[in-house]
């Protein structure tokens, strides 16, 4: 296998699909619809979006037309881009959309740390939601899933396209791998994301 990725069978899979099951409920509960991304981008749509150190981890390559490819590393900056592109333009506001995504980021592999992993997130675009509601639904969220957590407000985040501090959430038994989940305002609407190898590594513990 790849270094930094890994197959999902039998308990694991059953996991999975578990703690995504939960997620998915509780967030269409709350009117969000599902958005399917590619794992494919033009690798400018991170280029001063994302920090230094996603950008620094990106897999980049030229397609056949010379044009510069990424595979995704996050999915907020995808959804800023269409949304600025096409959905501010007729759906109505707020636009509300959930994920479920494999990203990549060429990190050092350990325990709760991949370069292929799998995000779950929730933006929320064109609106005036709060940044309460926004982590009442994370907690929500994770408190569906079984797990124990904190979480922390005023946090500075590592993408540029945040525009006030964000918030995290933390497990403290995953020791160095601690936080399970981020997000916070920029422009266009609020949002968080979950790390969800990590929230299985919190279940498995």
């Amino acid at each position: 296998m790849i270094r930094g990725t890994r197959h999902l069978f039998g308990a694991e899979a059953r996991l999975f699909a578990q703690i995504t099951g939960e997620l998915r409920r509780i967030t269409q509960q709350e009117g969000y619809q599902e958005f399917i991304p590619s794992a494919l981008c033009e690798a400018e749509v991170f280029t001063g979006k994302a920090g230094p150190e996603i950008l620094g981890q990106m897999y980049t390559f030229k397609d056949k037309k010379e044009r510069e490819i990424c595979l995704v590393p996050e999915i907020t900056a995808v959804v800023q881009r269409i949304y600025n592109a096409d959905w501010s333009k007729y759906l109505p506001r707020p636009v509300k959309v959930f994920y479920l995504a494999r990203c990549y980021r060429y990190e050092r592999p350990q325990e709760g740390r991949y370069r292929e992993f799998w995000q779950f997130g929730v933006e929320n675009l064109g609106g005036n939601t709060s940044k309460e509601e926004m982590v009442d639904l994370l907690r929500k969220s994770l408190e569906a899933c079984g797990i124990e957590f904190t979480i922390n407000d005023g946090i500075k985040r590592g993408l540029s396209y945040y525009v006030e501090d964000g918030f995290e959430a933390e497990v403290e038994k995953l020791g160095a791998q601690k936080q399970v989940a981020g997000g916070g305002r920029y422009t266009e609407g609020i949002g968080w994301a979950i790390g969800v190898d990590r929230l299985m590594l919190a279940k498995q513990k």
